[in-house]
Parts: C-alpha cells; structure tokens; sequence
C-alpha cells in the first residue's frame, strides 16, 4: 500500500500530512520496473585531487531494491530514474503534469527524522524544499525541487572558477549555511557534492537536502557526530575525544570548499588517509599566487586549526572579498535574506581587511 501526502516544508510542526490516497499499483512497496538501464562505472570519491572531467556513473538501487530494478521504474504517478553520480537519488517525472522532480527513498522507520530539518529551518532561497511525499510500508519516497546537476561535477569539470564566477556561487552557499546555523542546525558533512543547481545557466545553487544535518537543542552547537569526507573533516574532529562545535567545523568546511573553488583542487590530499589526517592536523596548506589577496585572506580566517579564530557563517557573508564582487553578480544572486544584507562599514580598505585577518 502507497499512501501520497502534499507537503508544505514552511511547517515548523511536526511531521504534517495533509491528504492521504491509495495508488493503484500492482506491487507493495516497490519499484515497477519500465526498462532496464545498464550500470556504468563507479563515481570517484572526494579523497584526493578533483578530475578533469565529470564522471557520469549510474548509482545503485536504494538498499531493499532488487538489482533489476536499476533502471526506470514507477511509484504511484512518478516515474524514477537513478541520477548519475548522486547515490540513492532518482531524477522523478510526474506522469500526469509532466513536472519534473528529485526523488529520496528513505526507510519508512527513519524517514521523519531524516526531514524533520526541513521543517524547522525556513524556507530561504538557497536550500531546496519538499515537494511531496509517497509512503509504502517500508520506505517513503521524498521529493524534491529538480536540479541541473550538483558542484563537485561542476568544479570537475570547469578545473577552477575565475573569482568573479566564484564568489557568487560561494556566497550562495555561504548564505544557506548562515540560515541553518541561525535556524539551529548544523551541516555536519558539508561538501560541494551537497549543493546543486536550480536552473540550466547554472548561477542559483541550493543545498540539495538537510537530511544528514544536526537540529541543536538550545544556543549549545556541540555535537558528537564524527563520519564525514575526508577531504573536507576539520582538525577538532580528528582530534576530539568527547564533542565539538559543530558550526566551527561547518566554516572549515566551507573553507576547503572555497579553495577547491579557486584552486581546483584540495587543500589537504593523499591517497593515504592517515597521511592525510596528518595533514589535516597540522593545518599546512600552500595558497598559489594567482589567488587574489582578498580571496587569501578569506581562505586563512576559514582554516584556522583553532576553531574559535574562524569567522562565522554570517561573518563570511560581510568579508571585503564579497564587496569586490557585488555589482558584478546577476539580480538572481544579488539579494540575500534580510537578516544577512551585508552592512556598510565606514571603514578603508586596509582597516577593513585587518578585521578578517
């Protein structure tokens, strides 16, 4: 049995379903095959130095899914197909209106829990909403607002961004994180993989999800939680015994995110985690000089070793290397939420940079 909710993800109760149905489906909680896709290879993961080019693997069924079930596949009035490159999602087409959707599949015991940030966070141009909801009797399929392909692809296969390009798509990023953190959850294994694009011109980025993230309890951002990407986990995890603060590691995160933007590849890599770790404790990174000083002054106020030197998120947000830039970013890109409208300081250049680093 299928049951199909509408959702609206400006809810901060909890869980809301608003209507309920039955879908007309010969199977229970599973995927009708349509056609079968062939599986291509595997997608590399965020360890080291970034490739030239995109990868385009087919990932594999969601766990429960028998493997011929790879392919095109249909629940209720959706049909679904694994997206490259993306584990466990599907690109889903509405069969009656034609709308196109991103589809989650979640066990049906933990699916709440994983989109119960979504309805405390508010709503905010940067993360992507919840569009409906089709429960089975053992997984819920979530959908979201379609995409146009996620960074980490981009940035492969661009190499680099030039710093014009770079900081309107960071800043976008920065924002999204800025509102989760004044929202009361925290990121956690924050990476460019997390953020897609919302139109074809590829310029509006969204936080694709927020199932993997931490909702806080009270002003308290420490967090225990330790799994993460490599290439993006920060010193105090490494080194933590007990608990950390979690929105300090999502700015160094957001720091290797920035460097990997600029640079084309990551601060901290090799092959060997243990080497790597190792360098990732030490905080040595080297910063080519085609990078502007603005941009290096805001990589260095991000992946500091000690996390009470990093800026915050919304600190990011007013740092010189933003101003540079401002006339410069499309209408799409311009406005940001009115607790984040960077303020005028009535300070020069040079007292201004001294501020950050």
């Amino acid at each position: 049995m299928l049951a199909h909710m509408s959702w609206n993800a400006q809810r901060t109760s909890p869980i809301p379903f608003f209507r309920n149905g039955r879908c007309r489906s010969k199977r229970v909680d599973a995927e009708e095959p349509v056609s079968k896709i062939p599986r291509l290879s595997d997608s590399a993961n965020d360890t080291g130095y970034l490739s030239t080019s995109p990868a385009s693997p087919v990932s594999a069924a969601s766990p429960g899914t028998p493997a011929s079930h790879q392919g095109l596949s249909r629940i209720c009035q959706f049909l679904l197909l694994p997206v490259s490159d993306r584990e466990g999602v599907h690109s889903a087409l509405h069969i009656n209106t034609g709308e196109e959707f991103v589809c989650k599949v979640f066990s049906l015991k933990h699916y709440q829990e994983k989109i119960r940030p979504h309805t405390i966070v508010p709503a905010h141009k940067n993360i992507s909403q919840i569009k409906d909801i089709v429960l089975g009797d053992q997984k819920a399929y979530v959908f979201f607002e379609k995409d146009f392909g996620d960074m980490h692809t981009f940035v492969k296969g661009c190499k680099k961004l030039n710093e014009t390009q770079a900081s309107g798509l960071f800043r976008q990023i920065v924002s999204a994180v800025s509102h989760c953190h004044q929202s009361g959850v925290v990121l956690g294994d924050l990476k460019l993989r997390k953020f897609v694009f919302a139109d074809e011109k590829r310029t509006h980025l969204k936080l694709e999800s927020l199932e993997e993230t931490h909702v806080l309890e009270g002003e308290d951002d420490s967090v225990s939680h330790k799994h993460g990407c490599p290439a993006y986990v920060s010193p105090e995890i490494l080194n933590a015994t007990s608990t950390y603060s979690g929105k300090q590691a999502d700015v160094w995160s957001l720091g290797v995110m920035l460097y990997t933007l600029l640079v084309g590849r990551y601060p901290f890599h090799d092959a060997d985690p243990s080497a790597l770790f190792s360098k990732i404790r030490r905080g040595q990174y080297c910063i080519p000089e085609s990078v502007s000083p603005k941009a290096k002054c805001l990589i260095r106020s991000l992946l500091r070793r000690e996390p009470g030197e990093r800026l915050t998120a919304a600190e990011i947000l007013i740092h010189p290397w933003f101003q540079s830039f401002q006339d410069l970013e499309s209408p799409g890109q311009e406005s940001e939420a009115g607790d984040q409208t960077v303020p005028t300081f009535h300070l020069d250049e040079d007292e201004t940079m001294a501020l950050f680093c």
